[in-house]
């Protein structure tokens, strides 16, 4: 699978501080389909060059299902995150945050050219610039910052302006034809029913992800993220009515879009039962 197929298939997407290697093998394990190798929030300043140490070594390897979140594009670590990067023979997509327009992704592509970006959209800015941002040609995915979102705006983390704001970033990927975007993460470590209620809201609302921040999120996110019980059953009956003519399933008339949507209903469903296998 090609590094956007990897980076749009992702359902969890779980964060591993990159000054602790001893952790990586774990988050590996640990079922989710990405890990992102964290240089910026859980790493303080004076272990980020311990950090970039490590993400070189891992990566020495390939880059398998890493994702490295370097430091934002104004701040005072990026220009060194970008050159340990570019040291690694591996090919890698990068998490970036902050992102508010063209400005941050032309900066990382200036010092990574080719390198494919997972946006990580978390302020009002980003959030009014979704399809701005979603139309770069470096952009694989969008992610929802939701927790630095809230900060910047003042808002609650289910508050109406949230919930307007992920719907900006759902529409925005549409639009542009790229892969439904990845949720913010559930900030309870403790509470895999809140997580699973979060992943079940999110794919709901078009998300087709999750950021985790804990090993135990991981299966509750993938489970939302992936069609199975009365889901892939309304997509069987869907594909076997009759297609001449007028059809019904549940009540519910069926149509060219409709039959379009299951089929791609058991295509994930397919994709996601080969990745287990």
């Amino acid at each position: 699978m090609t590094v956007d197929g990897v980076v749009a298939a992702a359902r969890s997407l779980l964060f591993v501080p990159a000054d602790r290697p001893d952790r990586f093998v774990k988050a590996v394990g640990s079922g989710a389909d990405l890990v992102i190798l964290d240089l910026e929030d859980a790493v303080p300043p004076e272990r980020k060059e311990d950090a970039r140490a490590a993400v070189v070594r891992a990566l020495a390897g390939g880059a398998g299902r890493f994702v490295v979140r370097v430091n934002a594009a104004a701040g005072e670590h990026f220009a060194r995150d970008c050159a340990a990067l570019a040291r690694s023979a591996a090919p890698v997509p990068v998490m970036l945050p902050k992102v508010e327009g063209h400005a941050q992704l032309t900066a990382l592509l200036d010092r990574l050219p080719d390198t494919r970006v997972l946006a990580l959209v978390e302020t009002a800015r980003g959030v009014l610039a979704a399809r701005e941002i979603a139309a770069h040609p470096a952009t694989a995915r969008l992610a929802f910052g939701s927790v630095d979102f809230s900060l910047d705006t003042g808002t609650r983390e289910q508050s109406e302006t949230t919930t307007w704001a992920r719907a900006q970033l759902v529409l925005a990927a549409a639009a542009e034809g790229r892969p439904g975007p990845v949720d913010g993460v559930t900030v309870r470590l403790d509470d895999p029913d809140r997580c699973a209620a979060d992943s079940a809201r999110a794919a709901g609302q078009g998300f087709t992800g999750k950021l985790c921040v804990h090993p135990a999120q991981v299966a509750p996110v993938n489970r939302a993220f992936t069609p199975g019980g009365e889901e892939l059953r309304w997509a069987r009956r869907v594909l076997a009515s009759p297609r001449a003519g007028a059809a019904s399933v549940d009540g519910e008339m069926v149509d060219g879009p409709v039959r379009a949507r299951a089929e791609a209903v058991l295509r994930r469903a397919e994709r996601y039962q080969e990745d287990e296998t």
